[in-house]
């Protein structure tokens, strides 16, 4: 929560109320985003060595710790406002919150299999899927209305994070302990030399790591849609911070009812006939969207009253709704399937290799969306690349491993 309010209200600063020469409103977005995601390519591979070696418990409550204090630091950035320094200050933050999630993530993933029963991992990994986004909804939205606040924005914003920060500290100190599966392992150093080998120990599991492969194209997906909303809401539908929030709201609600659902569809089993079923949805929605946006008529900036009383604005949120849900359906049964195939004692490395390949499917998405953008395409037009490519993507995936296909069609009741 506190990692998507701080770069939302950063992200909103930026594109409605300061003039950055070096960093226009339709990059914005794009840039933090990148800048965020850059320490998980850089140094998961540590991460993950840390979280087989050490108590998983232990290293929550120390990455917390650190976030208190980069909240403070982020708090004098946000109340900096006119000063040159203020921008690479917040910047220097963004970066160092993906520092903090990129320890993070490796052990949230591979604490569960330690507490949880096989035929619960596919619920527990919904309800994760699920909190991690109502926190990203809550966080934008909060952000969002705070930062939009007249006068004092930036000041409830970093009470806000600091706050945040502190009760994140405080729920860490209560999470039973997850003792270590490896802690023999001497630590590699090098994260080059570590992320190749976590990569080639998940590419020894075909299976593992194409699930790697299918989730870090969700990432790339979503970061496209997550990163330009703000423009989006602004430029395209003419909307307000709130309605930016109100998108932000929609979009987060619809993977957490996805995520959700994968437990009663897969009859809580790990069910990877969901996936086909979340791929096809998702670039359902997405072409509908751009058909949906295109040709919006040109109108002043409204709020969140005005905007729903327009019926076409309807229909955008429709398919925003369910092409995150599609979303969620994808992505949950391969987070399952990675914990439940992945070896007991490097579990967190190779969910490491995940935030790797995520990390660097991210960052080619901000640079590809960010080149369409310079060529002149509209936010409508990237998002319907997107949504084409979606479909490429994952029949490439379907081809090499037949059996989601094959489970597909065993959920529709076909024969296989």
């Amino acid at each position: 929560m506190n990692d998507n309010l701080f770069k939302f209200a950063f992200t909103m600063l930026v594109t409605y109320q300061l003039s950055v020469a070096w960093l226009p409103p339709a990059m914005a977005g794009l840039v933090i985003g990148a800048v965020f995601i850059l320490p998980f390519l850089l140094f998961s591979a540590t991460s993950g060595q840390f979280a087989d070696k050490y108590d998983k418990t232990r290293i929550m409550r120390f990455v917390k710790n650190v976030e208190v204090l980069i909240m403070l630091l982020a708090a004098a950035g946000f109340l900096a406002t006119g000063t040159a320094w203020q921008v690479p200050l917040l910047l220097g933050c963004t970066f160092m919150m993906g520092l903090h999630s990129t320890l993070f993530g490796p052990v949230k993933f591979s604490y569960m299999p330690q507490a949880l029963r096989e035929s619960e991992l596919m619920g527990g990994t919904g309800m994760v899927e699920m909190g991690t986004f109502v926190a990203i909804l809550l966080g934008n939205v909060v952000g969002g209305l705070l930062v939009a606040l007249p006068g004092s924005g930036p000041l409830y914003v970093a009470i806000a994070c600091v706050s945040l920060a502190v009760a994140g500290r405080v729920v860490a100190q209560f999470i039973p302990a997850a003792p270590a599966t490896d802690p023999g392992l001497r630590i590699n150093w090098n994260p080059f030399s570590e992320t190749w080998r976590n990569l080639k120990r998940a590419h020894a599991q075909p299976m593992v790591f194409r699930a790697l492969l299918g989730i870090s194209w969700m990432w790339f997906f979503g970061a496209v849609f997550l990163s330009q909303f703000p423009s989006f809401a602004k430029e395209v539908l003419h909307g307000n911070e709130q309605v930016a929030s109100l998108l932000l709201v929609v979009f987060s609600i619809g993977i957490a009812i996805g995520s959700l659902l994968c437990e009663v569809l897969g009859k809580r089993q790990v069910e990877i006939g969901l996936v086909p079923l979340g791929a096809i949805g998702m670039t359902l929605f997405t072409v509908d969207l751009y058909f949906a946006s295109r040709n919006l008529p040109p109108a002043a900036l409204m709020g969140v009253a005005e905007f729903v009383q327009i019926p076409a604005h309807w229909r955008v949120m429709t398919d925003l709704g369910f092409l995150s849900l599609s979303a969620g359906l994808y992505s949950v049964p391969m987070y399952a399937l990675i914990q439940l195939r992945s070896e007991v004692t490097h579990r967190a490395r190779i969910i490491a290799a995940n935030n790797i390949l995520n990390a660097l499917f991210m960052i080619v998405s901000a640079v590809l969306a960010g080149a369409m953008l310079k060529a002149g395409l509209s936010i409508p037009a990237v998002f319907l690349a997107v949504g084409l490519a979606n479909a490429l993507m994952t029949a490439y995936i379907f081809l090499v491993v037949p059996e989601y296909w094959q489970r597909f069609k065993w959920l529709l009741g076909w024969r296989v």
